[in-house]
């Protein structure tokens, strides 16, 4: 039977600042919460021409938008690509009156999900992973992301 990794390498890239940002050990624990075994994640947080391009590039939608998610592999390990944009993520967490950092923990909790094969196309994905995003942020003390 083969061992099961539960490791986790994640690389946070900052390339627009850091300054109001969550540090690498706070997205280590919002990831490693929404990660079932291991994973090696790259988190890349980006300017709103660098999320646009991107979103542009791979979904064909001429905006930003708050967390992208490029998955390359699920075994033996979850590998890929977390790109979230600080700009939209603070805009939307205002206008939601949401705190900011339990958006952060909700976007990264989400993008990690999509990465492990979770989606939202159907109304029954879409209700089966908002419970679990709402399962994992509790573990972790955020509010329910969707009142």
């Amino acid at each position: 039977m083969a061992k099961l990794t539960t490791s986790l390498n994640l690389s946070v890239q900052y390339t627009c600042g850091r300054e109001n940002f969550p540090v690498r050990t706070q997205f280590f624990a919002w990831t490693r919460a929404a990660l079932t075994g291991g994973g090696q994640i790259t988190l890349r947080l980006v300017s709103p021409e660098e999320g646009r391009e991107l979103n542009h590039t791979y979904r064909g939608k001429d905006d930003a938008t708050n967390v992208l998610s490029f998955p390359y592999e699920r075994e033996p390990v979850v590998c890929g690509d977390l790109v979230i944009c600080p700009e939209v993520v603070a805009r939307e967490a205002a206008l939601q009156k949401k705190p900011l950092f339990a958006h952060y923990a909700h976007l990264t909790v989400h993008g990690v999900l999509h990465l492990q094969g979770w989606d939202h196309e159907s109304e029954g994905e879409a209700k089966a992973m908002e419970a679990r995003e709402r399962e994992i942020l509790a573990t972790l003390g955020y509010p329910d992301p969707y009142l």
